[in-house]
């Protein structure tokens, strides 16, 4: 057990955690003008090493460990999060207007399981103020925009809300996802249908190809898709010919969990990530990649806590990780430990 497990996560953990969030969220990017610590900080956690760097889908990753959306919602923390030693750090989910999201409490603690429920819905300030915080980018972390439609927005109209952030983004991100299957948005997950899926796809990919020099495109999709369904998203990524898929979300379901039922029915609706999603995630990146023939490049997260966890998804066949619950419960030191293990 390190510092942050025996000292700082049993104070943390006294307060609720969005709160937390929000505070760390805002200490951070003051805590590193202080002269000399961003240096502290890249000193301790930060591994560099040529064998740990990833080429995939035309970008060079410095190592394959980034953290995953939701942690930077408001595109305000990817400069310190690269301090901590992540190869990239994906951003969002944003939105074309901000929007608050669901009412609190909608982010929730299952010590015992180390695992998270939340049903934040898609909380940020809007695609102008994504951008503007983006100006402020430092040249060295590699960064993925995470977009998906307002709340309001009906399903009939998402290509809109998505077409809007895509172009909005286009200029500071390297990579985009397409967030279509997070639990927490009414109706989201029925954009997983083919017909519409596929119609938003092609009307993203028309925008991307006509610029001079396109960007990669990914899907990320639920984990709680059955094989039929996991054939058709494999289908679906090369009829729009998209680059690539992160897999996965959070999931609905509530299961292997350690924490009393009714301390879970309390907590409401929402996705469940961490330690007991790492399973299932971990089979659908397995079968994804057996059934393509390794041909998608898959980002591999959910319920990654260690480096052992790190490894299994990438023997599993993810080219690229993520974290971001396995963070909040094992530290920041999560990245150094598995990258240093997968040299």
């Amino acid at each position: 057990m390190n510092l942050y497990q025996s000292i700082a996560r049993p104070v943390l953990f006294l307060f609720p955690p969005e709160f937390v969030h929000r505070m760390v969220a805002g200490i951070l990017p003051f805590m590193v003008k202080v002269p000399g610590v961003a240096w502290m900080i890249r000193k301790h956690y930060c591994l560099h090493d040529p064998k740990l760097e990833r080429e995939v889908f035309g970008i060079r990753f410095p190592n394959p460990v980034g953290m995953a959306a939701g942690f930077d919602k408001e595109a305000k923390l990817y400069n310190v999060l690269s301090d901590f030693g992540f190869g990239f750090v994906e951003i969002g989910t944003v939105t074309p207007l901000g929007q608050k999201g669901n009412p609190r409490p909608r982010l929730f603690r299952l010590p015992k399981d180390k695992a998270l429920i939340n049903r934040m819905g898609f909380n940020n300030h809007g695609i102008d103020d994504f951008t503007a915080q983006l100006r402020k980018r430092k040249a060295r972390v590699i960064i993925g925009g995470n977009i998906g439609k307002n709340t309001l927005t009906t399903n009939k109209d998402a290509a809109i809300d998505y077409c809007h952030c895509f172009r909005e983004l286009f200029p500071f991100v390297d990579y985009f996802v397409v967030n279509i299957s997070c639990p927490n948005i009414k109706d989201l997950n029925k954009l997983q249908n083919r017909d519409e899926l596929v119609s938003l796809l092609e009307q993203i990919q028309e925008i991307n190809l006509s610029k001079q020099q396109p960007k990669p495109i990914l899907l990320k999709i639920s984990p709680d898709l059955n094989p039929g369904q996991l054939d058709e998203v494999i289908d679906i990524i090369r009829e729009t010919k998209l680059d690539g898929i992160v897999a996965t979300n959070t999931t609905t379901l509530r299961e292997n969990l350690s924490t009393p039922t009714h301390i879970v029915a309390k907590t409401g609706q929402g996705g469940l990530s961490g330690e007991p999603l790492r399973d299932k995630s971990t089979s659908v990146i397995r079968y994804l990649h057996k059934k393509s023939e390794g041909k998608i490049p898959i980002i591999g997260v959910g319920g990654i806590g260690s480096p052992s966890d790190a490894r299994e998804k990438l023997k599993a066949g993810a080219t690229l990780v993520q974290v971001y619950t396995g963070f909040i419960y094992h530290g920041p030191s999560l990245a150094k430990q598995i990258n240093r293990s997968l040299l």
